[in-house]
């Protein structure tokens, strides 16, 4: 069974969220059978690269409120992660544009170390203080830190075209999915959860999801036919001497 999962770096609530679904998951029976992909969405895609804004600020004039307000809402958003184990600095973090970040996981991907980037990558946006955003050699430290190849990582970062494709064509996948923000889930392609949901709520949905994959149905034999020229675990089938 294969989840999918729609993120973004600067999206606190993902790094809430992915927290939340990996207790879940460690608990779920089949979970060795549960291929997990982390797919591309950006919640500014209109964010200049190089651009780099404090996230506090921001927060206040994108919501209409004060500086007191946000603060208080990162303040909550501290707690829900300190409940999952993580940390969370509520001063001092900034935000830009993610789309090198993403174009990194699709590296990560195809090297099966995507899960390690991610979380590298989260760590590093939310728990540390130096800024992930508009520097190059913080990612490609991440990257390294996570098993990445030092020189592919370069490669991918110098070359703005390379795994762009693939970022565009998850944010349409979103769209065509119906998210309209993230964190979002997708199980099997048939069940979609939204939002950093209680660890309840996703054992729940691996397990309904789990449950509605098709199951091969034994056939019934064809009436006069018999077992000859057939091999099975203890040999194969001698076909009777004729005349």
């Amino acid at each position: 069974m294969r989840v999918e999962i729609w993120t973004d770096i600067a999206c606190p609530w993902c790094y809430v969220g992915k927290a939340r679904f990996g207790r879940a998951l460690d608990g779920f029976a089949h979970r060795e059978q549960v291929e997990v992909v982390h797919r591309s969405f950006e919640l500014d895609p209109s964010a200049a690269k190089g651009e780099v804004v404090q996230v506090l600020p921001m927060l206040a004039e994108k919501y209409g409120m004060s500086l007191e307000q946000a603060r208080q809402g990162e303040a909550r958003l501290k707690e829900n992660a300190t409940g999952e184990g993580l940390d969370y600095l509520t001063e001092g973090r900034d935000s830009g544009n993610t789309f090198d970040m993403h174009r990194l996981l699709h590296l990560a991907k195809d090297k099966g170390r995507q899960d390690a980037v991610i979380d590298g990558l989260y760590r590093a946006n939310f728990a540390e203080e130096r800024s992930v955003f508009n520097d190059t050699e913080r990612l490609v430290a991440i990257a390294v830190a996570a098993g990445l190849d030092e020189a592919e990582t370069r490669a991918v970062l110098a070359d703005p075209e390379k795994y762009a494709a693939d970022v565009r064509a998850d944010e349409r996948e979103a769209a065509e999915l119906g998210a309209n923000g993230v964190p979002f889930f997708v199980l099997d392609r048939r069940y979609g959860v939204s939002g950093a949901q209680p660890v309840e709520v996703f054992a729940q949905a691996l397990q309904q999801a789990w449950d509605a994959l098709p199951r091969p149905t034994p056939l019934a034999p064809v009436a006069g036919a018999d077992e000859a020229g057939v091999c099975g675990p203890e040999g194969c089938a001698v076909p009777p001497r004729q005349g």
